[in-house]
């Protein structure tokens, strides 16, 4: 049965790309197409992401086979922000299961910004997906560990293995998001009051450090990748997470991860993303590639601007939407083979 299984996942692999000089250049251009695009604000309220540069601007696409196409800033590092959302959320489901995870964690969109209480009040304290901030508190306290700075060390060395290296810590960027988040904690204290979260101030710490992990276009690229590939790291060959939670945590971002907009960008886009306030973006196009992009200025729902504009390029002249089609080339079809009437 298993192995049979593992023939129904090639078969419904979405097949390969264009060769590599084609998606070289067809990167190029969805660099050039984003670039003139310097709408949006760099996020203001963490203090340390204020001086961004609004300029920066990266692109990556990183292929199953391990294939690179980098344009841009790619190895300017940022903070991962809430990118590494989705990548605690497969770990965790890796080690809890399926149904462990789905009694915890809702997977439905809640329509509201990204840490708003009303969510929480408004379905009885339990979170609604793992992409917002309650959620996604929550879904960090769930990593098995003895202690805080175990679990700690997990998610970091867990991040680094779908990154393919070791990730180091902002100190800055923890500093300023330690002094600044009484909202994530006012969020765990609630859900702690209804019974959701033991330690709600261990978690939001761990939390805090998570989404202060530093990382590249680049690094973002393969991260995707790794969940494109069913769960093995395209760059160093080592399994991450099974395919199973590959499916899951696609599921989960393809409706939540892009907040209040993700019907609009999976509309227009069609892939299972994740944004971050720093700028990041990374999006999967399951058996293909994993997408990074960076540029520091957001929209109001806090994507963004330019990574969208790339990614939708690339969607749109890759072939990648999920929910395109074209018309079957094998021949007409028999309506009356079919049972249909005359």
């Amino acid at each position: 049965m298993d192995r049979d299984l593992e023939d129904v996942r090639q078969r419904a692999a979405t097949g390969p790309l264009p060769a590599h000089p084609r998606v070289d250049e067809l990167v190029e251009q969805a660099y050039r197409w984003a670039m003139p695009d310097t709408s949006g604000a760099v996020a203001d309220y963490i203090p340390a992401l204020a001086d961004a540069d609004p300029e920066l601007f990266g692109l990556c696409v990183v292929e199953v086979d391990g294939a690179s196409h980098a344009v841009g800033d790619v190895d300017v590092a940022f903070s991962i922000q809430s990118i590494s959302k989705a990548f605690v959320y497969a770990l965790v489901c890796e080690e809890l299961g399926h149904a462990g995870v789905l009694e915890r964690i809702g997977v439905d969109n809640t329509g509201l910004a990204f840490n708003s209480v009303m969510a929480i009040e408004l379905n009885d304290g339990h979170p609604r997906n793992p992409m917002v901030n309650a959620g996604a508190i929550a879904t960090t306290a769930m990593v098995p560990a003895a202690d805080p700075d175990a679990r700690w060390a997990a998610v970091r060395t867990g991040l680094s293995r779908f990154a393919g290296r070791d990730l180091a810590l902002d100190d800055e960027v923890y500093a300023s998001e330690a002094a600044t988040n009484q909202r994530n904690r006012a969020i765990a204290r609630l859900l702690e009051s209804y019974g959701r979260l033991e330690d709600p101030l261990e978690a939001v710490d761990v939390y805090t450090r998570q989404c202060s992990l530093l990382v590249t276009t680049r690094d973002v690229a393969v991260m995707g990748a790794t969940l494109a590939d069913g769960g093995v790291n395209p760059v160093t060959g080592e399994r991450v997470v099974s395919p199973d939670v590959c499916r899951d945590t696609l599921a989960v971002l393809a409706s939540t991860g892009m907040y209040e907009r993700s019907g609009t960008w999976l509309f227009e886009i069609g892939l299972p993303g994740k944004s971050g306030v720093a700028g990041g973006v990374v999006a999967v196009a399951p058996g293909k590639a994993g997408i990074g992009a960076f540029s520091p200025r957001l929209d109001a729902a806090g994507n963004s601007v330019r990574a969208q504009e790339a990614i939708g390029y690339l969607s749109r002249a890759l072939g990648l939407n999920l929910f395109a089609s074209a018309v079957h080339d094998g021949g007409a079809h028999d309506g009356a083979a079919w049972g249909a009437r005359p």
